[in-house]
């Protein structure tokens, strides 16, 4: 499938999606919405891809937000109705395989919710995150306001998001908005030797681990626990789970095939 907003590169089980808008340092569109959730529901469709980057095109930017010149005029009822679709961050943090935000440079506004809807987020020493909505006179619209506290806490997520500061990837770590921050000239080669490292792992446990701990912020803790007994015991059912067991036993490495 033709982009313009994006690119979609597969190297080997990885497939990496490039937001391509470098001279708007990535600003988020809504074609560009409408791509990537294109392009992740026919990575979804394909069995060969098992773990999917997202990066930005350039030196500066991961996203650097929402395009702007989009909300000039915009109506409360022109807002309201785009919600009318799965937003893309959703999309995102729905997308049954793990999902790795690779964070080149500014990450802010949408850019920000789009790397927290992901699994993991690995930085570079360069990058800056924030939400700094609130700088034009708006608030978060992307989960944001949802996401941030459950990854930083409620203190530090309304400081940034009252503020609007930008904070870099070392701080982000600390507050455990970012996973790992690494030099620049080294984000694509640990980034890749992560998502590597997972597309190795058994697809049908890799997607049922993700459900369990995805539902650890959204359900209490006796749900949750009675959801992973349930998640564990069909992991019985599956080819790969007799594979691994097999392989186990017998010294040698497994070899998986997602069933």
């Amino acid at each position: 499938m033709a982009f313009e907003t994006i690119s979609v590169t597969r190297k080997g089980a990885v497939a990496v999606l490039l937001l391509n808008r470098p001279d708007k340092l990535n600003a988020m569109n809504s074609k560009m919405k409408e791509e990537v959730a294109l392009a992740l529901a026919e990575l979804e469709g394909d069995e060969a891809v098992r773990v999917a980057v997202v990066t930005g095109a350039g030196d500066k930017a991961f996203v650097a937000g929402a395009d702007i010149t989009e909300f000039a005029g915009k109506t409360p009822v022109d807002q309201w109705a785009g919600y009318g679709h799965t937003s893309l961050y959703n999309v995102v943090d729905r997308f049954h395989k793990p999902i790795i935000a690779m964070i080149n440079g500014y990450c802010l506004g949408g850019g920000c919710e789009l790397a927290m809807a992901c699994d993991i987020r690995i930085a570079s020493d360069r990058a800056q995150l924030g939400q700094p909505e609130i700088n034009i006179g708006i608030i978060p619209g992307g989960g944001g306001s949802q996401r941030l506290p459950r990854l930083v806490g409620m203190g530090k997520a309304m400081e940034l998001i009252l503020t609007g500061d930008r904070i870099p990837a070392t701080e982000a770590l600390r507050i455990g908005l970012v996973d790992e921050v690494v030099p620049h000239d080294q984000l694509d080669s640990r980034t890749m030797e992560l998502a590597n490292k997972i597309a190795e792992k058994s697809p049908a446990a890799v997607r049922l681990a993700k459900e369990a701990v995805k539902a650890s912020a959204r359900l209490p803790i006796d749900q949750g626990l009675r959801f992973e007994q349930s998640l564990f015991s069909i992991v019985f059912s599956t080819q790969d789970k007799e594979e691994g067991v097999r392989a186990f036993l017998e010294k040698r490495p497994p070899r998986w095939t997602g069933r």
